[in-house]
C-alpha cells in the first residue's frame, strides 16, 4: 500500500506500479526502476523478475571485482552467457503453442494472473483478457497488429459485483444524449461519426462587424441559421439514427436533429470516436459536406442508454465484427478496480505476446533452473578465467525459484537442492516450484506456462542492465551537497527544511 504525495493511496502487487510510486536518490537504483518500466512497456509482465534477476546478477559479480578481476572480463563472460541462454530458451526449453485453441490460451493467462489479486475470479478474468485481445487483433499485409492500449478500453464503474464485469461486443461511453426528446434505444442504428462542430463557426481571429441598418443585423443572424441548417441537412440526408461528434452541437442544430428523429451525442473523446469507428465500421468524417454513404456505420446491433449509479452510459453493443471493445469493470471500491485494471492489463499483454510469438516456456522457476543447469554444463567447456563469471550467471538464475520457495514459506535450501537434483538428472526441463505449497511439481501437468517473449525479455533486460552498471567506475554527483560550502550553510534554512536525505 503506497501513499503518493497527493495523499491518495495505491494498493498493488504490480512490480512496475510499486516502483513508479517510489522516489529514490541513488542513480543506480533509478536505472533499475527504468528497467521495470521497459519490461512493462515491452511485454507487460515479468517486472519483478527483471529487478530480482538484475540485482542478483550484479551481486554475484561482486566477488570477482574483489578478486581484482577486470569488469570487461566479467562483462564478456556475461554476454556469452546471455547469448547461450537465449539460444537455450528458444531451442530447448520453449514449446510451440496453438493460438487458435481456447483452452491453451486460457491456461497461459491463468499462470500470469495466479499471483495477482484477481486470482479469486480467475476464469472470469482470463475470459475477459482473452476476448478483449482477440477482438482487437487485426491482420493486415501479413503482419499482426494488436493494439490493446488504444482499442481495448477499460471502463471502471464502482458498485455492483466483480462477477458482473464483462467484455462488451462494442463500445461504451460515459455520455447521454444532448436533448431529452431523443431516442435512447435503437436497434441496428445507422451511425455517423463527425470530427467537426455542428454550430456556427466563429471567425478564427477577432472579427468586428459594423452594422449601419438594423435589417443587416437580422441578415447576419439569418446567415448563421442558414449555415447550421445547411450542415444539419447534409448529415440528415444520409438518414442516420445516431450522430456522434467530437465537438459541440448548438441548440438550433439539436432542434433540427430532434425533428428528424436522430439522437446526437456530443463532445466524444477522440480516442472513443476512433474506437466506435472500429467497432461499428464507420469512418470519422472531418467535414459534413464530405460525408459519403460508405462512411455510415452499420455494424452495431443495439444502441441504448442505461443508468448505472448516478450516471448515464451509452452502450453500442452486439456489433457484428468489432475490432475494438470496452471492458466493463464493476467492483466494490475504486482501489479494487484500479488493481483489477492493472491485472487485466498484464493479462491482455500476455495474451498479445503469445499471439505475436506463439511459443511458451514453463513457469514456476522451471525455465530458470533448466537454464542454470545447462549453463553449468557448458561452463566446463570454457577455458581460462571466463568460466567463473559464466558459472556465476547460472547461480544467479536460481534466485527466481528460490524467491518462489521463500514466498510460500517452505525450507529454501532443501527444496532448491532437490530441484537442482531433478534438473541435473536431465530427464525433464519442466520441474518447478508450486508457488502456493512450495512443493516441486512438473509444470507440464501443473499447467503453468508463460510466453517465451516475456522470458527472453527478462533475461535480456536483466543481464544488459547488470552489464551497464558494471561498466561504471565511479559515480560523480553534479549536485552540490548541503552544507558543503562551509560557514554559509546555516544562513540557508530553506534547503535544510527538507530534512535529511534517506
Amino acid at each position: 500500500m503506497l501513499m503518493d504525495p497527493m495523499g491518495g493511496i495505491v494498493m498493488t502487487n504490480d512490480g512496475n506500479a510499486i516502483l513508479r510510486e517510489i522516489n529514490v536518490q541513488h542513480p543506480a537504483a533509478k536505472s533499475m526502476i527504468e528497467v521495470a518500466r521497459t519490461q512493462d512497456e515491452e511485454t507487460g509482465d515479468g517486472t519483478k523478475s527483471v529487478i530480482i534477476l538484475a540485482g542478483e546478477v550484479l551481486s554475484v559479480a561482486e566477488q570477482f571485482l574483489e578478486q581484482q578481476m577486470h569488469p570487461t572480463v566479467i562483462i564478456s563472460a556475461y554476454r556469452q552467457a546471455l547469448e547461450d541462454m537465449l539460444d537455450l530458451v528458444r531451442d530447448k526449453v520453449s514449446v510451440p503453442v496453438d493460438v487458435t485453441k481456447r483452452e491453451e490460451m486460457l491456461k497461459i493467462i491463468k499462470s500470469c494472473l495466479g499471483t495477482k489479486l484477481i486470482s479469486k475470479w480467475m476464469d472470469l478474468a482470463c475470459k475477459i483478457a482473452l476476448d478483449a485481445t482477440s477482438t482487437v487483433a487485426v491482420e493486415e499485409h501479413g503482419r499482426k497488429e494488436i493494439d490493446i492500449k488504444r482499442y481495448a478500453k477499460v471502463e471502471k464503474i464502482p458498485g455492483g459485483f466483480l462477477e458482473d464485469s464483462e467484455v462488451l461486443k462494442g463500445v461504451m461511453l460515459n455520455k447521454d444524449v444532448t436533448h431529452p426528446k431523443m431516442r435512447r434505444r435503437i436497434e441496428n442504428p445507422r451511425i455517423i461519426l463527425l470530427d467537426c462542430s455542428l454550430e456556427y463557426k466563429k471567425g478564427e481571429s477577432q472579427t468586428n462587424i459594423e452594422i449601419s441598418k438594423e435589417e443587416d443585423f437580422s441578415k447576419i443572424l439569418k446567415l448563421e441559421e442558414e449555415y447550421i441548417e445547411k450542415i444539419c441537412n447534409e448529415v440528415i440526408q444520409f438518414k442516420p439514427d445516431l450522430v456522434f461528434t467530437e465537438k459541440g452541437v448548438s441548440d438550433l442544430a439539436q432542434h433540427y436533429f430532434v425533428k428528424a428523429g436522430i439522437s446526437v451525442i456530443r463532445r466524444v473523446r477522440k480516442s472513443d470516436n476512433n474506437r466506435i469507428a472500429r467497432a461499428v465500421g464507420a469512418t470519422v468524417a472531418n467535414r459534413t459536406d464530405e460525408l459519403r454513404d460508405e462512411d455510415v456505420g452499420l455494424g452495431c446491433g443495439l444502441y441504448e442508454i442505461k443508468k448505472i449509479g448516478d450516471e448515464y452510459f451509452t452502450f453500442l453493443v452486439e456489433c457484428k465484427n468489432p475490432k475494438a471493445c470496452t471492458i466493463l469493470l464493476r467492483g466494490a471500491s475504486k482501489d479494487v478496480l484500479m488493481e483489477v485494471e492493472r491485472n487485466l492489463q498484464d493479462a491482455m499483454n500476455v495474451a498479445r505476446n503469445v499471439m505475436v510469438e506463439p511459443r511458451l516456456a514453463p513457469g514456476g522457476g522451471a525455465t530458470e533452473m533448466a537454464l542454470a543447469q545447462a549453463l553449468n554444463e557448458k561452463a566446463k567447456s570454457i577455458t581460462g578465467i571466463h568460466q567463473w563469471p559464466y558459472r556465476a550467471v547460472a547461480r544467479a538464475l536460481e534466485v527466481i525459484p528460490r524467491t518462489l520457495i521463500q514466498n510460500c514459506g517452505a525450507s529454501t535450501i532443501r527444496t532448491l537442492t532437490a530441484l537442482r537434483a531433478k534438473h541435473h538428472k536431465g530427464d525433464s526441463t519442466t520441474w518447478g516450484i508450486d508457488g502456493e505449497t512450495g512443493n516441486i511439481v512438473d509444470m507440464r501437468e501443473f499447467g503453468i506456462w508463460e510466453p517465451t517473449s516475456v522470458k527472453v525479455q527478462v533475461l535480456k533486460t536483466a543481464v544488459e542492465t547488470a552489464i551497464l552498471l558494471l561498466r561504471i567506475d565511479d559515480i560523480v554527483s553534479g549536485v552540490k551537497k548541503q552544507g558543503s560550502d562551509g560557514g554559509s550553510a546555516p544562513q540557508q534554512p530553506a534547503q535544510s527544511s527538507e530534512g535529511p536525505e534517506p
